[in-house]
């Protein structure tokens, strides 16, 4: 398969979940248009249809099964099977590792399973799939399946395919995977281990990136701020990326109250293109469900550092993350993150309602609280939420 008929394919990507997803969708898109394939906005007219996933919660996971299931009847009766005319799917993403093979179980629509270390892999894989197509025209298109879910780490150089669907901003990873274990976390088993990028791999993708006109940079990781790579710890790397002078403002997500300081603070305060805002999550405001979380912090020290925040980095902003209905999570356990939010008046926060999560230690727990409940006090912490929002933006 040659670079000119990849021209004739046309790819088309729907993503799922966090702002990590959306970087890997674009790396993804990067090496498909660097191949020779046609990045369109028309699943319709696609003939590969990739699902970049989420795993985190079930509702991402049910949405994800919806959709692929609409692909379902362009696979069904003899027409369009044999004529190799119905797209290729692809299930990408955090998914993709935890369901690995059994995915083509649940959807046999489904044509390629990839998890998120072995996205470099996608284009070697469609280019089989193809060639498959081209030799086999007049048989059943479901018997050729592909998964690559073993992958430990990915190369850096994937990170240069220079696909930015945003024209001034960008998102930059620096590192992947999580050993916290949080217990109704499944990041860890989906994403595995930390793993963090050179800093100089990193500054040379911001740089690259500011030559296309980008002129914003947000840095990921799922506990960002514990980046260290040799000498070149977290506010390290900020400050060298401060000073490359193409760029106009840097941010960063998600840090664990764990291994935020005052000097991340200081940071923050004194390099001018750092953009003064941090989000934290705290989960719950129960010291008790803290503890069944493994969160590795208490109340007093959350809210420590949100003292010191604020009156080192003046002015700046502050958003969370909050899980309600926990397994166990009482009438007092609950009050207690509703207190939580009137005290430190979150300027944001994204409010969640728990759903257990396979291979999580929660998940071994009884699932006690009603989803009546769960939604009762989702919509109690939301009202909350959204009313203190308006408030801090008079």
């Amino acid at each position: 398969m040659t670079n000119q008929k990849n021209k004739q394919k046309k790819v088309f990507v729907r993503t799922f979940g966090c702002q990590m997803n959306v970087r890997d969708s674009e790396v993804v898109l990067g090496l498909l248009k660097n191949a020779g394939y046609i990045i369109i906005d028309d699943p319709k007219k696609a003939d590969i249809v990739l699902f970049n996933t989420c795993s985190v919660r079930q509702h991402a996971e049910d949405r994800v099964w919806s959709e692929i299931g609409t692909f379902a009847k362009l696979k069904r009766g003899d027409s369009p099977r044999k004529t190799g005319t119905v797209p290729i799917i692809g299930l990408l993403g955090c998914m993709a590792q935890e369901h690995k093979e059994k995915a083509f179980e649940r959807m046999e629509n489904i044509d390629l399973v990839v998890g998120p270390s072995d996205i470099e892999k996608i284009p070697a894989i469609i280019k089989k799939i193809l060639a498959h197509r081209e030799k086999n025209k007049s048989q059943d298109l479901f018997g050729y399946k592909i998964w690559e879910t073993d992958g430990e780490k990915r190369p850096d150089e994937i990170y240069h395919s220079g696909f930015y669907e945003d024209k001034n901003h960008a998102y930059v990873v620096i590192s992947e995977g999580c050993a916290n274990y949080c217990s109704y976390c499944v990041v860890p088993y989906v994403r595995g281990e930390p793993r963090n990028r050179s800093h100089k791999d990193i500054l040379n993708e911001v740089k690259e990136a500011t030559k296309k006109g980008i002129t914003k940079i947000t840095l990921l990781g799922q506990n960002v701020n514990a980046y260290k790579d040799h000498d070149v710890d977290f506010v390290e790397l900020l400050t060298q990326i401060n000073a490359i002078k193409a760029l106009d403002e840097l941010s960063f997500f998600t840090s664990h109250p764990k291994d935020t300081s005052v000097k991340l603070f200081e940071a923050m305060r004194d390099l001018e293109k750092v953009k003064k805002h941090l989000h934290l999550p705290i989960q719950s405001g129960s010291d008790r469900i803290l503890k069944l979380m493994n969160r590795n912090y208490n109340l007093n020290f959350y809210l420590d550092l949100v003292d010191k925040y604020r009156k080192i980095v003046t002015g700046g902003t502050l958003s969370t993350d909050i899980i309600v209905g926990f397994p166990s999570e009482a009438e007092e356990d609950f009050k207690d993150t509703f207190d939580l939010v009137k005290k430190v008046k979150f300027n944001s926060a994204y409010i969640f309602k728990y759903s257990p999560r396979v291979y999580t230690e929660a998940a071994k727990f009884a699932d006690s609280i009603s989803k009546e409940e769960k939604e009762k006090r989702h919509a109690a912490i939301l009202d909350l939420q959204r009313k203190i929002s308006k408030q801090l933006k008079k």
